[in-house]
Protein backbone atom coordinates (compact mmCIF):
# COMPACT_ATOMS: atom_id res chain seq x y z
CA UNK A 1 0.00 0.00 0.00
CA UNK A 2 0.84 3.24 -0.54
CA UNK A 3 -0.51 4.99 2.02
CA UNK A 4 -0.56 3.14 5.12
CA UNK A 5 1.50 0.58 6.56
CA UNK A 6 0.42 -2.83 8.83
CA UNK A 7 1.84 -4.67 11.07
CA UNK A 8 0.59 -7.66 12.80
CA UNK A 9 1.51 -8.39 16.73
CA UNK A 10 -0.02 -10.28 19.46
CA UNK A 11 -3.33 -9.92 17.74
CA UNK A 12 -3.10 -6.16 17.38
CA UNK A 13 -2.95 -4.75 13.57
CA UNK A 14 -0.87 -1.51 14.12
CA UNK A 15 -2.20 0.90 11.17
CA UNK A 16 0.42 3.59 10.24
CA UNK A 17 -0.70 6.67 7.98
CA UNK A 18 2.29 7.96 5.55
CA UNK A 19 0.88 10.52 3.63
CA UNK A 20 3.32 13.79 4.22
CA UNK A 21 2.92 16.39 5.36
CA UNK A 22 -0.45 16.18 6.77
CA UNK A 23 -1.55 12.51 6.10
CA UNK A 24 -4.76 14.54 4.27
CA UNK A 25 -7.35 11.87 3.58
CA UNK A 26 -7.14 12.07 -0.12
CA UNK A 27 -9.83 9.31 -1.86
CA UNK A 28 -6.87 6.94 -2.66
CA UNK A 29 -5.90 6.68 0.76
CA UNK A 30 -9.52 5.94 2.18
CA UNK A 31 -9.65 3.01 -0.54
CA UNK A 32 -6.41 2.13 0.66
CA UNK A 33 -7.98 2.03 4.52
CA UNK A 34 -10.76 0.26 2.97
CA UNK A 35 -9.09 -2.49 1.70
CA UNK A 36 -7.29 -2.76 4.78
CA UNK A 37 -10.59 -3.29 6.71
CA UNK A 38 -11.38 -6.05 4.49
CA UNK A 39 -8.04 -8.04 5.25
CA UNK A 40 -8.14 -7.61 8.80
CA UNK A 41 -11.73 -8.25 9.21
CA UNK A 42 -11.20 -12.02 8.01
CA UNK A 43 -7.70 -12.20 9.73
CA UNK A 44 -8.02 -14.55 12.97
CA UNK A 45 -4.54 -12.99 13.90
CA UNK A 46 -6.02 -9.76 14.30
CA UNK A 47 -8.33 -8.70 17.43
CA UNK A 48 -7.45 -4.90 17.54
CA UNK A 49 -6.56 -2.39 15.40
CA UNK A 50 -4.82 0.59 16.34
CA UNK A 51 -4.53 3.44 14.16
CA UNK A 52 -1.88 6.54 14.66
CA UNK A 53 -0.06 8.64 11.90
CA UNK A 54 3.58 9.05 11.00
CA UNK A 55 5.31 12.35 10.98
CA UNK A 56 4.42 15.40 12.82
CA UNK A 57 0.44 15.15 12.83
CA UNK A 58 -2.32 12.13 13.06
CA UNK A 59 -4.41 13.73 10.11
CA UNK A 60 -4.81 17.60 9.61
CA UNK A 61 -7.45 17.10 7.35
CA UNK A 62 -8.85 16.37 3.52
CA UNK A 63 -7.07 16.66 0.78
CA UNK A 64 -7.67 20.86 0.06
CA UNK A 65 -6.44 19.83 -3.81
CA UNK A 66 -8.20 17.09 -4.54
CA UNK A 67 -11.08 19.45 -3.85
CA UNK A 68 -10.50 21.31 -7.08
CA UNK A 69 -10.75 18.88 -9.35
CA UNK A 70 -14.64 18.38 -8.18
CA UNK A 71 -17.02 20.11 -10.49
CA UNK A 72 -20.32 19.61 -9.59
CA UNK A 73 -22.38 19.74 -6.37
CA UNK A 74 -23.51 15.79 -7.01
CA UNK A 75 -19.61 14.39 -7.39
CA UNK A 76 -19.01 16.92 -4.02
CA UNK A 77 -21.87 15.00 -2.08
CA UNK A 78 -20.47 12.15 -3.68
CA UNK A 79 -17.35 11.80 -2.13
CA UNK A 80 -19.13 12.75 1.28
CA UNK A 81 -20.94 9.97 1.47
CA UNK A 82 -18.27 7.25 0.46
CA UNK A 83 -16.27 9.07 3.29
CA UNK A 84 -19.17 8.76 5.71
CA UNK A 85 -19.97 4.75 5.05
CA UNK A 86 -16.59 4.13 5.31
CA UNK A 87 -16.28 5.98 8.64
CA UNK A 88 -19.87 4.14 9.85
CA UNK A 89 -17.62 0.96 8.69
CA UNK A 90 -15.47 1.79 10.89
CA UNK A 91 -17.82 2.56 13.74
CA UNK A 92 -19.76 -0.77 13.17
CA UNK A 93 -16.49 -2.86 12.94
CA UNK A 94 -16.57 -5.90 14.92
CA UNK A 95 -13.30 -5.53 16.29
CA UNK A 96 -12.17 -2.46 18.44
CA UNK A 97 -10.21 0.13 16.14
CA UNK A 98 -8.16 2.48 18.57
CA UNK A 99 -7.07 6.17 17.23
CA UNK A 100 -3.49 7.12 18.72
CA UNK A 101 -3.54 10.78 18.08
CA UNK A 102 -0.61 13.76 18.12
CA UNK A 103 0.04 16.59 16.74
CA UNK A 104 -3.41 17.18 14.65
CA UNK A 105 -6.71 15.47 14.13
CA UNK A 106 -8.28 18.45 12.08
CA UNK A 107 -11.16 18.22 9.60
CA UNK A 108 -11.17 14.92 7.72
CA UNK A 109 -8.39 13.57 10.28
CA UNK A 110 -10.64 14.61 13.58
CA UNK A 111 -13.98 12.71 11.09
CA UNK A 112 -11.60 9.99 11.24
CA UNK A 113 -10.66 9.52 14.71
CA UNK A 114 -14.38 9.81 16.08
CA UNK A 115 -15.35 7.08 14.06
CA UNK A 116 -13.01 5.33 16.08
CA UNK A 117 -14.10 3.36 18.84
CA UNK A 118 -11.58 4.56 21.22
CA UNK A 119 -9.11 7.56 20.94
CA UNK A 120 -6.61 8.16 22.94
CA UNK A 121 -4.43 11.79 23.10
CA UNK A 122 -1.35 13.68 23.36
CA UNK A 123 -1.81 16.79 25.86
CA UNK A 124 -0.74 19.11 23.10
CA UNK A 125 -2.72 17.59 19.95
CA UNK A 126 -5.29 20.32 18.26
CA UNK A 127 -8.53 18.60 17.20
CA UNK A 128 -11.29 20.14 15.90
CA UNK A 129 -13.54 20.88 12.43
CA UNK A 130 -12.25 24.21 10.81
CA UNK A 131 -13.91 23.41 7.44
CA UNK A 132 -15.89 26.59 7.68
CA UNK A 133 -12.51 28.78 7.44
CA UNK A 134 -13.07 27.61 4.19
CA UNK A 135 -16.65 28.16 3.69
CA UNK A 136 -17.43 24.85 3.50
CA UNK A 137 -19.12 22.78 6.34
CA UNK A 138 -17.71 18.87 7.41
CA UNK A 139 -18.36 15.86 4.96
CA UNK A 140 -17.91 13.00 6.93
CA UNK A 141 -20.12 13.24 9.53
CA UNK A 142 -18.58 15.39 11.60
CA UNK A 143 -21.11 17.54 12.03
CA UNK A 144 -23.27 14.54 13.57
CA UNK A 145 -20.61 13.20 15.73
CA UNK A 146 -19.12 15.82 17.45
CA UNK A 147 -22.20 16.92 19.09
CA UNK A 148 -22.59 13.47 20.26
CA UNK A 149 -19.03 13.69 22.49
CA UNK A 150 -18.54 17.21 23.35
CA UNK A 151 -22.49 18.19 23.47
CA UNK A 152 -24.25 20.60 20.95
CA UNK A 153 -22.84 24.00 22.08
CA UNK A 154 -19.31 23.14 22.45
CA UNK A 155 -19.92 21.64 19.14
CA UNK A 156 -21.25 24.90 17.82
CA UNK A 157 -18.69 26.60 19.33
CA UNK A 158 -15.81 24.91 17.42
CA UNK A 159 -17.41 24.58 14.17
CA UNK A 160 -18.33 28.65 13.88
CA UNK A 161 -15.15 29.59 14.85
CA UNK A 162 -13.12 27.04 13.40
CA UNK A 163 -10.34 26.76 16.38
CA UNK A 164 -9.55 23.46 18.05
CA UNK A 165 -8.86 22.13 21.12
CA UNK A 166 -5.66 21.08 23.01
CA UNK A 167 -5.91 17.25 24.02
CA UNK A 168 -6.06 17.31 27.36
CA UNK A 169 -9.42 19.65 26.80
CA UNK A 170 -10.24 17.15 24.55
CA UNK A 171 -10.61 14.38 27.61
CA UNK A 172 -12.35 17.36 29.56
CA UNK A 173 -14.91 17.50 26.69
CA UNK A 174 -15.67 13.65 26.40
CA UNK A 175 -14.46 13.57 22.81
CA UNK A 176 -10.50 11.20 23.94
CA UNK A 177 -10.54 8.66 26.62
CA UNK A 178 -7.14 9.58 27.89
CA UNK A 179 -3.98 12.49 27.17
CA UNK A 180 -0.43 11.52 27.66
CA UNK A 181 2.77 13.06 27.11
CA UNK A 182 4.26 12.67 23.21
CA UNK A 183 6.25 10.13 24.67
CA UNK A 184 3.69 8.16 27.00
CA UNK A 185 1.06 7.86 24.07
CA UNK A 186 2.24 5.06 21.67
CA UNK A 187 3.28 2.85 25.00
CA UNK A 188 -0.02 3.45 26.38
CA UNK A 189 -2.13 2.89 23.55
CA UNK A 190 -0.18 -0.61 22.87
CA UNK A 191 -0.77 -1.02 26.50
CA UNK A 192 -4.61 -0.61 25.96
CA UNK A 193 -4.91 -2.92 22.36
CA UNK A 194 -3.46 -5.48 24.47
CA UNK A 195 -5.50 -5.60 27.23
CA UNK A 196 -8.61 -5.71 24.99
CA UNK A 197 -7.05 -7.85 23.06
CA UNK A 198 -6.95 -10.67 25.45
CA UNK A 199 -11.20 -10.27 25.38
CA UNK A 200 -13.26 -13.01 23.39
CA UNK A 201 -13.43 -11.86 19.83
CA UNK A 202 -17.09 -12.97 20.25
CA UNK A 203 -17.88 -11.04 23.31
CA UNK A 204 -16.41 -7.90 21.75
CA UNK A 205 -17.89 -7.99 18.55
CA UNK A 206 -21.30 -8.20 20.63
CA UNK A 207 -19.96 -5.59 22.18
CA UNK A 208 -19.71 -3.01 19.54
CA UNK A 209 -23.29 -4.49 17.93
CA UNK A 210 -24.63 -3.21 20.96
CA UNK A 211 -22.76 -0.06 21.27
CA UNK A 212 -24.76 1.07 18.07
CA UNK A 213 -27.80 1.31 19.41
CA UNK A 214 -26.81 4.46 21.12
CA UNK A 215 -27.45 6.12 17.53
CA UNK A 216 -30.61 7.34 16.69
CA UNK A 217 -32.61 7.56 13.43
CA UNK A 218 -31.84 11.29 13.33
CA UNK A 219 -28.06 10.61 13.37
CA UNK A 220 -28.51 9.00 10.28
CA UNK A 221 -30.96 11.58 8.58
CA UNK A 222 -28.34 14.01 9.83
CA UNK A 223 -25.61 12.70 7.89
CA UNK A 224 -27.54 12.46 4.28
CA UNK A 225 -28.34 16.03 4.43
CA UNK A 226 -24.84 16.91 6.09
CA UNK A 227 -23.37 15.14 2.28
CA UNK A 228 -26.31 16.97 0.13
CA UNK A 229 -25.36 20.65 2.39
CA UNK A 230 -21.39 19.61 1.70
CA UNK A 231 -21.89 19.78 -2.09
CA UNK A 232 -24.37 22.91 -2.42
CA UNK A 233 -22.24 25.00 -0.29
CA UNK A 234 -19.30 23.69 -2.25
CA UNK A 235 -20.63 25.18 -5.43
CA UNK A 236 -21.34 28.41 -3.51
CA UNK A 237 -19.07 31.43 -4.37
CA UNK A 238 -18.37 31.92 -0.41
CA UNK A 239 -16.84 27.78 -0.85
CA UNK A 240 -14.97 28.76 -3.65
CA UNK A 241 -13.55 31.38 -2.29
CA UNK A 242 -12.78 29.34 0.79
CA UNK A 243 -10.95 26.57 -1.26
CA UNK A 244 -9.04 29.65 -3.56
CA UNK A 245 -8.26 31.46 -0.28
CA UNK A 246 -6.81 28.49 1.04
CA UNK A 247 -4.47 27.15 -2.09
CA UNK A 248 -3.95 30.60 -1.87
CA UNK A 249 -2.71 31.03 1.66
CA UNK A 250 -4.97 34.02 2.30
CA UNK A 251 -8.04 35.73 4.43
CA UNK A 252 -10.85 34.56 2.17
CA UNK A 253 -13.72 37.47 1.51
CA UNK A 254 -16.83 36.05 1.89
CA UNK A 255 -20.42 37.98 0.72
CA UNK A 256 -22.90 35.50 1.87
CA UNK A 257 -23.62 33.78 -1.92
Amino acid sequence: MEFLTLTKENHVAYVTIHRPPANALASGLLEELSKLLDEVETSNDVRVILLHGEGRFFSAGADIKEFTTIETEEDFGKLAKKGQDLFERIESFPKPVIAAIHGAALGGGLELAMSCHIRLVTETAKLGLPELQLGLVPGFAGSQRLPRYVGMAKAAEMLFTSEPITGVEAVQWGLANHAYSEEELMPKAKELALKIAKKSPVSISAAIELLKYGKSESFYKGVTRESELFGKVFRSKDGQEGIAAFMEKREPHFTGE
